[in-house]
């Protein structure tokens, strides 16, 4: 019984995968297929943006982990997802999909078997970093690789505790991929400090902390997402956390713990939903509702922003969805003024940089961007990636180390590239998502090199864009 329901669940994940390079083509080994945006107007409609990508990758994990039955609705099914998935199903979670909603049953927390063969996470830094905690600890060897982009992302963030807890770490040169672990037969339980703000290196060490004996401890001083610490607490893991009043927060897990199946349904990736909203906001006409909106508080930075730039965002239909904010938003065209973000805000949007970058280029005055530094050690370096498609494409910006200047034309007058140069998209999914939204707006249009990539996060960013009006094409696949 068991190992035909793992056989079904392995042809899901492959057919998921299959869809999505089917409908956008991957970015791994595939040809590049460039896109281009031009002048829209009146962006209409209601749509329903796909599951958060954070929560997902969590719900996954954290399914596959549990003792007895998850089953997930609203999951988004892009790329980086599928592999987190397919990690799980190699350690022995057993995973299959039944209308919309996937069902895992979970080999329960310590008993992760040793995958077969090197866990390939694509262009997923999420969920390479989780899962590197999850099963780092657990003693055998664990070899993990990427794509291009991931191979060139930093390890060391989350190496670095792991090998406090006893795990032995080979790695490509400057803790690179590919990794491979291997964990002591009992680790320690270790207090971390975590050097930046990072969800990502927070939750590997609360992971680790699983299967770890005694007590683990991260001490954030900035906060980041909380997702990790919520959905651990949903699954019955012994987790507290305080905070003191300087906002430093002490994170308590205590390891070995049992976690039990839940049933999840997941909210709309505020990320995602960011496209669709600049988009509004900066095409003439438009008038556009979002249904189902995260709103962590840890996530909504970009909205905040955007708000205080004179954003017609109205907030409607607040609600709880298993423990998390959720809403609807009506967004519509406005004329923004440049602001000044605080650069304290900068984790809770960080991954909303570049789509700001663009709104910022049709805003009066000048918008100015602090505390970028993480950004040179995503998908790409995003800041330079951001800046050098911006100057592209006629806006007036400065890039510092960690820092951007962008100076708005209100109506992109001049904007776009008339001759049709590319920005390069580095295989980054939210660069070639933030300039297509440019084109829309801009007086010439603005091409991408590559758009195979947005499947990675968003696989249904082109059919959604389309049906509010957006005129973006993409180029036909050649025949070899």
């Amino acid at each position: 019984m068991g190992g035909s329901s793992c056989c079904n669940g392995s042809k899901v994940l492959r057919a998921a995968a299959s869809r999505i390079v089917r409908g956008n083509t991957m970015s791994h080994g595939q040809s590049p297929r460039p896109a281009t945006a031009r002048k829209s107007s009146d962006l209409k409609g209601t749509v329903r943006i796909p599951g958060d990508k954070s929560i997902s990758h969590r719900s996954f994990m954290f399914g596959g982990l549990a003792s007895g039955e998850t089953r997930i609705t609203g999951l988004l099914e892009g790329e980086d997802v599928i592999n987190t998935g397919k990690a799980m199903q190699a350690m022995g979670a057993r995973i299959r999909k039944e209308g919309d909603t996937w069902i895992i049953n979970g080999v329960g927390n310590g008993a992760l078997l040793a995958p077969e063969a090197p866990l390939d996470f694509g262009n997923a830094g999420t969920g390479c970093r989780l899962t590197m905690g999850l099963v780092g600890v657990y003693d055998f060897d664990s070899t993990f690789i990427g794509d291009a982009s991931l191979s060139k992302r930093p390890m060391g963030r989350v190496l670095d505790p792991l090998r406090q807890m006893g795990v032995q770490v080979k790695s490509a040169e400057g803790d690179r991929l590919p990794v491979t672990l291997h964990g002591p037969q009992t680790p320690n339980p270790i207090t971390y400090r975590v050097p930046m703000a990072s969800a990502q290196v927070k939750s590997a060490v609360l992971l680790a902390g699983l299967n770890t004996p005694g007590i683990t401890t991260v001490i954030e001083p900035v906060m980041t997402r909380d997702h990790t610490e919520k959905m651990l607490q949903g699954f019955g893991a012994d987790l507290s956390v305080e905070t003191d009043p300087q906002g430093v927060r002490t994170i308590r897990l205590e390891g070995r713990g049992k976690l039990t199946g839940q049933v999840i349904d997941v909210p709309g990736d505020p990320s995602s939903t960011s496209f669709p909203l600049v988009a509004a906001l900066i095409v003439p006409g438009s008038d556009i509702t979002i249904l189902n909106v995260l709103m962590n508080p840890t996530r909504t930075g970009l909205i905040l922003t955007l708000q205080e730039m004179g954003a017609d965002i109205e907030v409607m239909n607040k609600r709880l969805a298993g423990g998390e904010d959720v809403a609807d938003l009506r967004v519509r065209y406005s004329e923004l003024k440049g602001v000044t973000v605080p650069e304290e805000r900068a984790p809770s949007m960080i991954d909303e940089y570049p789509v700001l970058a663009v709104t910022a280029a049709f805003a009066e005055g000048a918008t100015v961007m602090h505390g970028l530094d993480e950004l040179r050690v995503k998908e790409s370096d995003r800041l330079s990636a951001v800046a050098d498609g911006l100057k592209l494409n006629g806006v007036d910006c400065d890039e510092g180390e960690a820092s951007l200047v962008v100076r708005g034309r209100p109506g992109g007058k001049g904007l776009g590239n008339a001759s049709g140069e590319t920005v390069r998209t580095h295989l980054d999914h939210r660069i070639a998502m933030s300039f297509l939204v440019m084109g829309l707006a801009s007086e010439h249009p603005v091409t991408v090199d590559d758009a195979t990539m947005i499947a990675t996060s968003f696989p249904e960013f082109m059919g959604l864009m389309t049906g509010l009006g957006a005129k973006i094409e993409q180029a036909e696949i050649r025949a070899a």
